[in-house]
């Protein structure tokens, strides 16, 4: 595409390892181009601001391992979610009409946002109004439909996996039952394969609700046969049958709707203590935003490098609406209105079959 002069990026939502790799790639494709990349910083909220400068091989050399990212995030929401005869409406504010004449006076012949389900959907909506938009799906939760994984989702669990070896020595030690608190608001990827490879002994995920006996009587058959100490897993948005399959909240209401999730982990834990004949103490440990934080692991940095590259190419070659996908090990371009159709994406039931099949969830 000959007249292609001028890409814009963001990073929106919440921080992974591995964006800082895709940035890295998205300048360095752009290079090679002679394509020159214009980054506003702290998601949605920089090009409404209309701070944008230009993000340089300078700005990127250096930032492949490290977490987090460079440009800031924030919540951002240009739209307001409304109710209109039942159903939810994104209503555009005054701040849609201000991005729209930021894209235009930067330049931008296209804009690549890096983040989760909220992220893409603003963007989503932005391209109905015209601006060409190709993202990249990032968050640790994996529940972006359309893409085998997101950013930093790999990281996450590597971090949940080594969290899990070293509360196995105290939970052993003091014969105690050690509750896992993990990220995973709708979708328990973080709990089920973070269970799995860290060695739980209860997995607890949002896409099915649970009740506290079922938990007892985990705990009281490993006591059967002599184990005297159990692992639990749970994801901050499972669903207790004895709260009518509620989730336990903390109140606030982010930008997009969403209200904070946590507690659940000292909510079963006062369960489980009040069973007084279980003569195990349960302790809990909230990974939150540890599971966030670090370098990306090589998959994660190889995936973000792969996705930054795409993404610069999906766009000189004309697609809009759409982010890049990992299907299988090819990245394509994923129509954004298909995978948020499919957003929030829940476990493949293969992986429940299998933890199952030993026992865990």
């Amino acid at each position: 595409m000959g007249d292609f002069m001028r890409i814009g990026v963001l990073t929106g939502g919440g921080d992974s390892p591995g964006i800082n790799a895709a940035l890295r790639a998205i300048v360095r494709r752009a290079e090679a181009e002679n394509v020159e990349v214009i980054a506003f910083r702290d998601g949605w909220r920089g090009i409404l601001e209309g701070e944008g400068a230009p993000f340089t091989l300078a700005d990127v050399s250096g930032i492949l391992h490290v977490g987090g990212t460079i440009l800031g995030t924030s919540r951002t929401n240009p739209f307001r979610k409304t109710l209109r005869d039942g159903e939810t409406v994104w209503e555009a504010t005054e701040g849609v009409n201000t991005i729209t004449e930021n894209y235009a006076r930067h330049g931008l012949d296209a804009l690549v946002p890096i983040g989760g389900d909220d992220t893409l959907g603003v963007a989503h909506r932005l391209s109905a109004r015209g601006l060409r938009m190709v993202g990249i799906p990032q968050t640790i939760d994996n529940d972006i439909a359309g893409t085998d994984y997101a950013i930093g989702f790999h990281s996450a669990l590597a971090t949940v996996t080594d969290a899990l070896d070293k509360l196995h020595t105290t939970a052993h030690a003091h014969h105690r039952v050690l509750i896992i608190e993990v990220m995973g608001r709708d979708s328990g990827w973080i709990a089920l394969l973070g269970g799995l490879a860290g060695g739980a002994d209860v997995i607890l995920v949002p896409e099915h609700s649970f009740s506290v006996s079922y938990v007892e009587d985990c705990l009281r058959r490993r006591l059967d046969r002599g184990r005297r100490f159990s692992i639990i897993v749970i994801a901050e948005g499972a669903k207790p049958e004895e709260l009518g399959g509620a989730q336990v909240t903390q109140g606030e209401i982010d930008a997009f709707g969403h209200v904070q999730l946590g507690g659940i982990g000292y909510w079963l834990a006062r369960q489980l203590q009040a069973r007084k004949a279980l003569q195990l103490t349960p302790r809990v440990t909230v990974l939150a935003y540890l599971q966030r934080g670090g370098v990306a692991t090589p998959f994660d940095r190889l995936l973000a490098t792969r996705f930054g590259v795409a993404a610069v190419e999906f766009a000189m070659d004309g697609h809009t609406d759409v982010m890049t996908g990992m299907q299988g090990t090819q990245i394509v371009p994923v129509p954004l209105a298909s995978a948020l159709a499919g957003s929030p994406k829940p476990l493949d039931p293969e992986l429940i079959r299998v933890a199952r099949a030993i026992g865990l969830a």
